[in-house]
């Protein structure tokens, strides 16, 4: 049974997802001088958010592989897990297209282009994919901070007096981040829903982050010749607004395991991108400001 859209968000976008398949020269060939003047139109896409289903395993796991990449983390599992607690979180999915629409119907009515979950990593200790996700941020973090950091990361992924949940929230990088501004106000709903009735969504005293971001290289102002800084940027944009709001965090590099940055194909002919991931441990009292910073961002 197709799942019931719970709210709406519009955005614009262009080919929010490219297709893996291939077609023959001869196809190309013949189709490209037709198709060459619409590479760069601008397609306005309608997008609503539903309850999550088993319908939407594949693109869900899709997403997650975006994510974690070549990482030991068994995203099947975690999309499972995600699935069967569909009473917080939504799939982004295309609005549909009615039948007198001169657009074409063969798109897979459970495509998804976007997602929104939160998993208490602290309730659900032992479950495989939740400790391969906590040694993986464990061992990374090990490599690229002090200590007395990796040993306060352990001591609050421990802790099961202050759980700390998974904030996940993943889209295609076509998808225009306004979606992200309605799927934040219904999981902070059902977060709420979620603590009303002693779920444990409604748990959570942290959540953890872990964003797609690159690390692009920048001339310095500095006169020393051959200087270089680095800036760092979010895939997401918005979720920078929580990296400011973070107690802990760090960046590790995925360079070996990513074939381009942002997990889509686009070029970046002037600025060399290295990809990291950036991991956030957020306060759940801090997200009111989180929000206030994303209706500012977000609000079209």
């Amino acid at each position: 049974m197709a799942s019931s859209a719970k709210r709406r968000a519009v955005g614009l976008g262009e080919n929010p997802e490219e297709g893996d398949g291939e077609s023959s020269t001869e196809e190309f060939d013949e189709e490209s001088e037709e198709s060459e003047e619409d590479i760069n139109e601008e397609v306005t896409v309608d997008f609503e958010a539903h309850t999550i289903s088993d319908n939407h395993f594949s693109g869900i796991r899709k997403l997650l592989q975006q994510l974690f990449l070549k990482a030991s983390v068994d995203v099947s599992e975690l999309a499972d897990i995600i699935i069967q607690q569909n009473h917080i979180g939504s799939v982004v999915k295309q609005a549909e297209i009615p039948e007198d629409s001169d657009d074409d119907d063969d798109d897979d009515p459970d495509e998804v282009f976007g997602f929104i979950s939160l998993v208490n990593l602290t309730e659900r200790k032992g479950v495989p994919c939740v400790e391969q996700v906590k040694e993986l941020l464990l061992s990374q973090c090990e490599k690229v901070c002090a200590q007395s950091v990796t040993e306060e990361l352990e001591k609050l992924l421990n802790n099961t007096d202050r759980p700390v949940g998974l904030l996940l929230c993943e889209r295609f990088i076509n998808v225009p981040p306004q979606i992200a501004l309605p799927l934040y106000k219904q999981l902070r709903e059902e977060i709420a829903e979620a603590q009303r009735t002693n779920k444990p969504s409604g748990k959570c005293h942290y959540f953890l982050m872990i964003s797609k971001t690159c690390m692009a290289a920048k001339k310095s102002s500095s006169k020393k010749a051959g200087k270089q800084e680095e800036e760092l940027m979010f895939s997401n944009a918005e979720e920078e607004f929580f990296c400011e709001q973070s107690t802990l965090k760090f960046n590790y590099s995925v360079q070996e395991e990513a074939d381009s940055c942002l997990g889509g194909r686009w070029s970046f002919d002037d600025v060399p991108m290295k990809p990291f991931r950036t991991v956030m441990l957020i306060p759940t009292d801090r997200m009111g400001t989180i929000m206030e910073k994303l209706k500012e961002y977000l609000t079209v």
